[in-house]
């Protein structure tokens, strides 16, 4: 983990690539959880023997719960250590390129892209990117906000 003594620190990065963290193993029983959190039970998440007969495929993660490991996953990448408090403030943009197989491992890929001052903090852009284990294409990138407090 990259460790940022302070908010300038880590802006004198941008245009950068702030680090990858490991690989989060994408399991059934994460796939379940998250349908079960979010009443998304389509059966292409949650039913491998269908995935298998009907598409010839494992279940795949639901592009929304790939999006929501996005927290954790910078959260292991780097930290500011002057911080008082971190918002995440929104995106850009985010597009689903890839499926996630069920068992695959994922890891998350940041470029800062921008930090601009705003209410009282630094607003940051990040490229964020999901690559899958094995895969060229990445399963998902995004540029999100968020607002880092002092």
């Amino acid at each position: 983990m990259r460790v940022f003594n302070n908010v300038a620190e880590y802006v004198a990065e941008k245009g950068k690539e702030i680090g990858v963290s490991d690989w989060v193993e994408i399991d059934q029983a994460r796939i379940n959880l998250f349908a079960d959190a979010t009443g998304d039970h389509q059966w292409i998440h949650v039913d491998p023997e269908r995935a298998k007969k009907e598409l010839g495929a494992p279940t795949i993660a639901h592009g929304y719960l790939t999006l929501s490991l996005l927290p954790y996953l910078m959260g292991k990448i780097s930290t500011v250590k002057s911080a008082t408090r971190g918002i995440n403030y929104g995106s850009n943009s985010v597009r689903f390129t890839n499926m996630v197989p069920v068992n695959s491992r994922v890891r998350a890929r940041v470029t800062l892209k921008d930090a601009t001052p705003k209410a009282g903090g630094t607003q940051i852009t990040n490229e964020v990117t999901i690559e899958i284990e094995g895969q060229e294409r990445p399963a998902l990138v995004a540029e999100t906000l968020s607002l880092i407090y002092e």
